[in-house]
């Protein structure tokens, strides 16, 4: 009876080494390319966030509370260019409740947004306050949704900062398109950096901030606030 070859265990292991080998090549290639994709997209992900509906006729430019004066002046723009007879103020409920608890008073970020208004030309009678109050995003667009023609007719212009966009848009969709048609636009004065936003601590604070609720938003994890 014939032993095997002493070299046979040899030959296995060789093989058994070589097949490891080239798992771990490949697995060293997926983590390369993995690598490389992330930084592309972190160096393009200021851009993607910045998104743009073209303008057309509205029945009101609504203002999205915070970055204040922004994103009112750029609404001012737009009612001066002739876009819209109204622009719609959200009531944001912080931090007058959290001060209203410390007897503090707090006039409220649309009375502030009211004066760039109508230092701007905007007329007073033009300017209208949505009465419910929001705390984010989510509760904005259920708001202006809901002051909208029943007949889903409705078109307004959302002025909001570059950077908020695009997730302003995906809320819109998720929350309220059956109920009317928003032009999403980002106020053209925002210093927001799309191609270096890693330059300043406001412009990554934006970007992180963004994309987590992006995700948020597709997890179907719509947090309102009010």
């Amino acid at each position: 009876m014939k032993l095997f070859p002493k070299k046979m265990p040899t030959q296995l292991g060789s093989s058994h080494t070589a097949v490891s080998r080239r798992t771990l090549q490949s697995l060293a290639g997926l983590f390369t390319l993995a690598i490389l994709l992330s930084m592309v997209f972190l160096l393009n992900v200021g851009r993607w966030l910045v998104v743009e509906d073209p303008l057309a006729k509205a029945q009101a430019i609504v203002v999205l509370s915070g970055r204040l004066p922004t994103r009112a002046l750029a609404a001012a723009q737009l009612y001066r260019d002739g876009f819209a007879p109204e622009v719609w103020l959200t009531h944001s409920a912080q931090p007058g409740e959290a001060l209203a608890a410390l007897d503090i008073p707090y006039d409220g970020e649309d009375v502030y947004n009211a004066r760039v208004l109508s230092h701007e030309g905007v007329p007073i009678q033009a300017i209208h306050v949505l009465p419910d109050p929001i705390v984010n995003t989510a509760d904005e667009m259920a708001v202006i949704a809901d002051a909208l023609p029943p007949d889903k007719t409705g078109v307004v212009i959302i002025v909001t900062t570059k950077a908020h966009t695009r997730r302003t848009r995906e809320l819109w969709r998720r929350i309220a398109k059956d109920r009317g048609r928003a032009i999403i636009r980002a106020a053209p004065n925002d210093p927001f950096d799309p191609a270096h936003w890693w330059r300043t601590s406001g412009d990554a604070l934006d970007v992180v901030r963004e994309c987590l609720g992006l995700l948020n938003a597709w997890a179907g994890l719509l947090l309102h606030g009010s």
